[in-house]
């Protein structure tokens, strides 16, 4: 299908896209806000469905910590000044991550948000935040683990989608295109699970250079690409 209807972002460069202006690496976050409101506007204008970006890794905890507090005072302060013209538009916000590391104020908010939004349909924007793909594997293994326990399931009729249902966003769709910004060419623990067949795109762009026509260059080479989720194509089968 296209545009592909469930899109991934790793949203990196911030702190490089302030290095080479001289800035404060938190300038880089803070413009990085800005491009996250302008690409969530302009993916539901191409009519994507549901788009996951990744925010804040379970990883990042190990930053210097005066950036680590900024991220987290960010963050709030995004929520405070800039999710209402989203939800105006009919963004649902979902947040995937670890809250127990996270302060009670936040949560709060947080939680708020997702009720707030809950009955929007336009794009659903899912961030993750405080988030590992290992750790919500290993979540989603405790859970099925006390079900089991409660004889809630027979253990030899598990499948990958039964599985699935114990990740942190039950609605959460496998993700067919997965782009990273920045230059760098890996996954960092993203969405593991959920990623398993996406395709991968990487661009040199530090993500608050990244804009609308960026986003498009992504799509074509997505439009280009044969999804065969390890079957074989016609041309390949009398290879």
């Amino acid at each position: 299908m296209f545009p592909p209807q469930n899109i991934a972002i790793i949203m990196d460069g911030n702190g490089r896209w302030a290095k080479k202006r001289k800035l404060a690496r938190r300038e880089g976050h803070k413009e990085g806000v800005k491009t996250l409101k302008k690409i969530v506007k302009y993916a539901a204008k191409k009519n994507v469905k549901s788009l996951t970006v990744y925010a804040f890794s379970t990883e990042n905890w190990k930053r210097p910590k005066s950036e680590v507090n900024f991220l987290l005072a960010l963050m709030k302060k995004t929520m405070r000044e800039e999710v209402d013209e989203l939800l105006a538009e009919g963004v649902k916000i979902n947040f995937l991550g670890r809250k127990d590391a996270l302060s009670k104020k936040l949560i709060k908010e947080i939680e708020l948000i997702e009720i707030k939004s809950r009955k929007n349909n336009n794009l659903v924007l899912n961030i993750a935040f405080n988030y590992g793909g290992r750790a919500e594997i290993v979540d989603a293994a405790k859970k099925l683990f006390l079900d089991y326990q409660d004889n809630n399931f027979d253990l030899d009729e598990l499948s990958c989608e039964d599985f699935g249902d114990y990740l942190y966003q039950q609605d959460l769709k496998n993700i067919e295109l997965l782009i990273r910004t920045g230059g760098e060419k890996r996954l960092s623990n993203f969405l593991l699970w959920q990623a398993a067949y996406a395709e991968l795109y990487f661009t040199d762009k530090y993500w608050p250079d990244f804009g609308e026509a960026d986003f498009d260059l992504a799509l074509k080479d997505f439009k280009k690409r044969e999804r065969r989720f390890g079957g074989l194509n016609d041309g390949d089968k009398n290879a």
